[in-house]
């Protein structure tokens, strides 16, 4: 397996709680961040996402929180999609400091649901693999 999808995170002050920790929420967002930055190095858009009718949900996420984070330090976001053949897919995420100190490790379960039907596609990996550019940055 080849190195995951990792993008580099400075934590800014207002993210953090009156401890001065990185305030718990702003984990997900930094997930999230790493999510669409993939989706865009890969070559898909949210516009392309719609034009297919189609839109990435999450149905699940869980943190495990292992070191603090402050103001000032400097995380990579890693993402690695894991794909089981139904209708959703892991997605497996760690933060960690530049020294490679793990601050947490994320796990989600998501999917994609057509916009119109409003319900989870049969098959997500057949959109990634047509909308993508770069499929086998998701492991296809």
């Amino acid at each position: 397996m080849s190195e995951p999808f990792s993008v580099r995170i400075t934590v800014r002050g207002y993210e953090t709680d009156v401890q001065g920790h990185l305030n718990q929420s702003v984990y997900i967002n930094y997930a999230e961040h790493a999510r669409w930055s993939l989706l865009q190095a890969a070559g898909i858009t949210q516009a392309g996402l719609l034009a297919k009718g189609v839109g990435p949900v999450a149905l699940e996420t869980t943190i495990r929180y292992q070191r603090e984070l402050l103001a000032g330090d400097e995380v990579d976001v890693t993402c690695v999609f894991e794909w089981g053949g139904g209708k959703t897919f892991r997605i497996r995420q760690t933060i960690s400091k530049a020294d490679g100190t793990v601050s947490a490790q994320l796990s989600s379960v998501g999917g994609l649901l057509d916009l119109k039907e409003r319900r989870m596609v049969a098959d997500p990996t057949a959109y990634f693999k047509e909308l993508a550019a770069e499929p086998g940055l998701f492991g296809l």
